[in-house]
């Protein structure tokens, strides 16, 4: 079991939803781990729950995080953190496209470039990358959401590369749907959002992605689960539209 081949994790986007459960889940199979979010009230209470060592940084603050990685030789690395602001690119803004690529895409590059190398020295270490099945199907609205989450895919099956003839495993989790605070922190926390996105669904739980990560881990040291899709069984992605060009007016 490679859990007892590893010693520390950091764990992004910690504070709530999957980063939270995914900090329970590690912390419960002994591993040191560090929580990484801006929220430092929800992670003292995480700390109280759980026994992690929190760290209130924003991700994308690379002074901090590099600062952190120098410290710390991370045995698992987490790459949860993430934020989405919907809508196409005809109506996005320049703030909301650079806080996307910040957050999901350039500080997840940033952390893999701090703590690969330690790994590919040791012979030992995992990366997991949460990514979305937004960055592999299209559907409509989120353009730029869907550009950083398929860089992180590609990120992810390039990561193995990097590190070929190393014990260094790379799993990227793809999520559909699963039933987090993240509507709320997107659309707006009220009853109608969480009827639109949540109530009456099956979803899975953001244990249940924690629960995905600990399977990956916990593979035989010659197993990498590279590539995990979770959606809701009654959640199908992918689809077809067509439509007619709009006639001129007369």
């Amino acid at each position: 079991m490679p859990f007892s081949d590893y010693k520390t994790a950091l764990v992004t986007g910690a504070s709530s939803g999957i980063g939270a459960a995914t900090v329970e889940r590690l912390c419960a199979e002994g591993l040191q781990v560090h929580a990484l979010a801006r929220s430092s009230g929800k992670l003292a209470e995480l700390a109280a729950r759980t026994g992690c060592i929190p760290h209130a940084i924003d991700v994308s603050d690379l002074a901090s995080v590099t600062r952190l990685a120098q410290e710390i030789e991370f045995d698992v690395v987490v790459n949860n953190a993430g934020v989405d602001r919907p809508g196409s690119i005809l109506k996005a803004d320049a703030e909301g496209i650079d806080l996307l690529i910040d957050v999901n895409l350039r500080a997840v590059l940033h952390i893999c470039r701090l703590t690969l190398p330690g790994m590919v020295a040791r012979d030992r270490g995992h990366i997991i990358n949460i990514s979305s099945i937004a960055g592999a199907y299209n559907f409509g609205g989120n353009s730029t959401y869907h550009a950083t989450k398929a860089a992180v895919s590609m990120l992810s099956r390039q990561l193995r590369i990097d590190a070929f003839g190393k014990r260094v495993r790379v799993t990227e989790i793809c999520p559909g749907r699963v039933a987090t605070d993240i509507f709320a922190h997107v659309h707006g926390d009220s009853a109608e959002i969480h009827e639109r996105f949540v109530e009456g669904f099956e979803l899975p739980q953001a244990e249940d992605i924690a629960n995905a990560i600990a399977f990956a881990i916990a593979a035989p040291i010659a197993v990498n689960v590279g590539h995990m899709e979770i959606t809701p069984t009654l959640q199908v992605p992918g689809g077809l539209s067509t439509t007619r060009p709009e006639r001129p007016q007369a």
